[in-house]
């Protein structure tokens, strides 16, 4: 049964990347005595499986969040929606899975994961675990948001790390020695007229009167293309700094880029199961744990569980309406999968 109430219980409790466990914990007593084995994996996800043979159906459900263990996990009603941080991305998909199970009868092979590491640098850490474990013959990533559509295109990126330091120094008296963080921002210029790049974090240098001596940022181009990807990570590893200056340069992480094409027979699935609820026949791109199995051969698709917007904002929101016709379409697929 769809519970607007359980729902907020659950995303409640914090789950930054790196420190799911408490989460984990909260569904291991929820799942209890229901049907399957539960068990963890080596990254640390939660793995639930239906019978002994080999995993036809991996459903994989990320359990992170974008926001700090310091964040007022704070959930209101606004009409029909449901308001609050992480509500859609991605406790709402979690507690979709657990509920779209509870209506269908478990088939041996279907496997589920409550993955770790998803949002930011954790880099799909859980969806590579599971992924590479079980090799599924087919993959479904859920999301809370996203009911309108259907992620066949896996946007992939790679994400790097740069760091120039120096000797700093007075900004007068030493005036015309180079400045780290200066040179930080000419290289972020230079990056950003290769493409699509992102700089989503730059820090460095001390007080206003004071030369940096040194200066971060992390930067990220995504594509459709895993050659944009390549030629992206070369040019970041090609990067220099004039002496007296010293450049680090590493990649923090990279999801590879993949599709699973339209007539794929789980492409067809999912689209006949929409067809018959009366939802859009539509396709989209997005970066999400399904990534990891796309990059493995695996075909695999992302579906969303509720309409609602404001994805990685403090007033993020689902509408809870929407949320049954989620359900019923997980729930659908996993019946049609038979």
């Amino acid at each position: 049964m769809i519970d607007a109430d359980e729902l907020a219980a659950f995303a409640a409790i914090p789950a930054p990347t790196g420190a799911e466990e408490p989460r984990l914990a909260w569904l291991e007593q929820r799942l209890a005595g229901a049907p399957g084995r539960r068990d963890r994996d080596a990254a640390g996800n939660l793995v639930w499986r239906f019978g002994d043979g080999p995993a036809q159906l991996l459903l994989m459900a990320h359990v992170d969040t974008v926001f700090s263990a310091e964040t007022d996990l704070r959930f209101t009603r606004e009409g029909d929606d449901l308001v609050g941080p992480g509500v859609g991305d991605n406790a709402t998909a979690v507690m979709a899975a657990v509920w779209a199970l509870e209506r269908v009868e478990p088939r041996a092979g279907v496997a589920v994961a409550f993955t770790v590491g998803e949002e930011g640098l954790g880099n799909l850490r859980g969806a590579r675990q599971v992924c590479a474990d079980l090799r599924p013959e087919r993959a479904i990533a859920v999301e809370g948001h996203g009911l309108d559509h259907v992620v066949i295109d896996h946007v992939g990126s790679v994400r790097a790390r740069i760091v120039v330091t120096g000797p700093g120094g007075h900004s007068w008296s030493d005036r015309g020695t180079p400045s780290a963080l200066h040179e930080l921002i000419a290289l972020g210029g230079r990056l950003l007229d290769e493409g699509p790049v992102n700089i989503g974090r730059i820090s460095g240098g001390g007080a206003v009167n004071a030369i940096a001596s040194e200066a971060e940022m992390l930067v990220e181009l995504r594509s459709l293309a895993d050659a944009d990807l390549d030629r992206f990570e070369a040019r970041v590893g090609a990067l220099s700094v004039p002496a007296p200056l010293a450049l680090e340069c590493g990649i923090v992480g990279r999801r590879g880029a993949g599709r699973t094409e339209a007539d794929h027979p789980l492409v067809r699935t999912v689209m006949e199961v929409r067809r018959s609820l009366g939802l859009p026949e539509a396709f989209a791109a997005g970066s999400t744990d399904a990534n990891a199995a796309a990059a493995l051969g695996i075909p695999a698709v992302c579906i969303g569980c509720a309409d609602g917007s404001g994805m990685h904002t403090l007033t993020e929101r689902i509408d809870v309406r929407s949320l049954e016709t989620g359900v019923a379409q997980l729930s659908a697929v996993l019946e049609s999968a038979r």
